[in-house]
């Protein structure tokens, strides 16, 4: 993930990253210390859960806690993801400059894995979307 979502990311011979810049997703900081960074659940384990995850097999669980092909895993400052916590849209949101890429990449990966919202949630995600383009 730090490798993927880095730029000019050098790692040692254990493939840990030792340099390198991330901008952290939630509020643009820029990171220039990997143990500065967190990689979360865009959205939480928890809220999967409580949205249709609770239905699924150990197979489907898995997949999802490590989907790096959606916006699933994003690389952000800790700070941020320790104030999200398992926060759903209605209840968190990132600074307003992140709100339309959160927000679609909410969407995205609730839709793929066919988990519910909430209509807090729903109205939240409307909000967010009309800062949009």
């Amino acid at each position: 993930m730090l490798a993927r979502d880095g730029q000019n990311v050098r790692s040692n011979n254990a493939c840990e990253p030792t340099s390198g810049t991330w901008t952290s997703a939630y509020n643009g900081q820029q990171l220039t210390d990997p143990s500065a960074i967190d990689i979360d659940h865009m959205v939480p384990l928890a809220n999967a859960w409580r949205s249709g995850a609770n239905k699924w097999d150990d197979q489907r669980r898995e997949q999802f806690a490590n989907d790096m092909q959606l916006p699933q895993l994003v690389a952000v400052d800790a700070s941020s993801n320790r104030s999200k916590g398992d926060q759903d849209p209605s209840q968190w949101k990132p600074e307003r400059a992140n709100w339309c890429s959160y927000a679609t990449s909410w969407i995205t990966v609730k839709h793929s894995y066919d988990l519910t919202i909430t209509e807090p949630e729903q109205k939240a995600l409307q909000e967010m979307l009309a800062t949009c383009g």
